[in-house]
């Protein structure tokens, strides 16, 4: 697999090159994680970086560098159409608060007849 030496700005990782692996389309990964170790042995510290543009080099040569970006979500989450939300939106959940003695507007659904 082909890597590329990238910058690191900010954060503990700031001033040092490390190679990165890059992808199949050329470019290395939109955010770089890494688990650093808790000291007393308790679950890992994850830093995020995020990359970003550093201009280019030679001819048509993109270059990139990552940026610390503290204030990023650790965890790894993809953002499919079809993945649900992490948190229930107003149309999860029926609204029974404006409906006489509490029951919902929907009317019930009816058994299905089953055959005999």
């Amino acid at each position: 697999m082909k890597s590329q030496d990238t910058p690191f700005v900010g954060g503990p990782l700031d001033g040092r090159v490390l190679p990165v692996l890059l992808g199949i389309t050329g470019h290395p990964p939109k955010t770089y994680r890494v688990p650093v170790p808790d000291a007393a042995g308790g679950p890992p510290t994850v830093l995020v970086y995020r990359r970003v543009d550093a201009g280019r080099g030679g001819f048509m040569h993109q270059l990139w560098k990552y940026e610390y970006a503290p204030d990023a979500d650790p965890g790894r989450r993809l953002n499919r159409p079809w993945s649900k939300p992490d948190t229930p939106t107003a149309l999860d959940t029926p609204d029974t608060a404006g409906s006489p003695g509490g029951q919902s507007a929907t009317p019930p659904t009816k058994p299905r007849p089953t055959d005999e």
